[in-house]
């Protein structure tokens, strides 16, 4: 998986991405939420300062009772909403639009002051991930 643009708001996660060894995207993503789904609730497990460790894990731990492919802890819903991006100008759309969430939310004035996003790195700035593909529109 390479990842183009991503944005973490508090209620949802855009990502834009592409297989590159061909796998199919859907099993991309699940293999994405199943490792995330895990670091996250192993993060609450051993973050001492979280305050609200027992009710998340609680959370969790219902939310996968009423799952049947899910053992203990159920992080990410199970639908999605992907949209196959088949042109350059579509891409440059969603990378805009998902860059843009945290200013249509009211969090931050321009899209490279939020942190939890790759807008930085398309600002001609590093984010806090590595290794993001920045999508260069020639359209």
């Amino acid at each position: 998986m390479e990842i183009i643009a991503w944005c973490i708001m508090t209620n949802h996660v855009h990502l834009v991405f592409r297989s590159v060894k061909g796998q199919h995207p859907a099993l991309l993503l699940g293999d994405f939420k199943r490792f995330t789904s895990k670091a996250v609730v192993k993060a609450i497990q051993n973050n001492p300062r979280e305050s609200r460790k027992e009710f998340l894990l609680e959370q969790f731990k219902k939310a996968a009772e009423k799952s049947s492919n899910v053992d203990s802890h159920q992080f990410w819903r199970h639908d999605n909403k992907p949209i196959a991006l088949w042109s350059n100008k579509v891409i440059q759309e969603k990378v805009s639009y998902i860059h843009n969430n945290p200013v249509e939310a009211g969090l931050v004035s321009k899209p490279q002051d939020y942190l939890y996003s790759s807008a930085t790195d398309y600002a001609g700035g590093k984010g806090l991930l590595d290794h993001i593909i920045v999508f260069q529109y020639f359209g």
